[in-house]
């Protein structure tokens, strides 16, 4: 289960960094009450990751954003699939598009590499665990995301359990 505080705090961050003074060419181009339509459509194959942030940022932005969806996470699609459909207040959609489309693109990465390798090892007693090796900011999306193919989580961060690894040693003069 998705924690949408620690969601809302990740897209509140990177929609201050996509428009941080706002959206001057949306504001000067779109009519404020213009409503559009659009379709999210999966252009590869995939395993669907992150359809309630994608349509997380949209709403934040507006609640009104009426938002259809066809897929859940840890469904594989083919390419074509329609995902998604959405309408609303055009200003906002412009501006949550982006952000919405990078966070999702990332997840449904990470859930489709993460999938692959889970399905190899179906059967044995191995199974695919993820790092910290994360990016800055994006570290709960992306074990949510790895969760979702397949996987399962490690360390979310360095509190979480002891790992000496080499380093460790070699900072302590070594172990005995």
């Amino acid at each position: 289960m998705l924690d949408f505080t620690i969601i809302d705090e990740i897209i509140w961050r990177a929609l201050k960094e996509d428009m941080p003074m706002g959206d001057i060419t949306t504001d000067s181009t779109v009519d404020e009450d213009m409503v559009c339509s659009a379709k999210l459509i999966a252009k590869e194959d995939c395993v669907i990751a992150g359809i309630d942030v994608f349509t997380r940022v949209f709403t934040l932005l507006d609640p009104k954003i009426y938002t259809e969806r066809y897929v859940n996470d840890g469904e594989k699609v083919g390419k074509g699939t329609v995902l998604m459909y959405i309408t609303g207040n055009a200003r906002a959609m412009l501006k949550a598009e982006r952000t919405a489309l990078n966070l999702f693109q990332r997840m449904c990465g990470i859930a489709t590499a993460t999938r692959k390798f889970a399905d190899i090892l179906e059967g044995t007693r191995s199974k695919i665990v993820d790092t910290r090796k994360t990016a800055p900011g994006l570290r709960y999306l992306d074990k949510a995301a790895v969760r979702i193919g397949g996987g399962t989580n490690h360390r979310f961060c360095l509190s979480d359990g002891v790992l000496i690894k080499d380093n460790h040693i070699r900072a302590a003069g070594g172990i005995t």
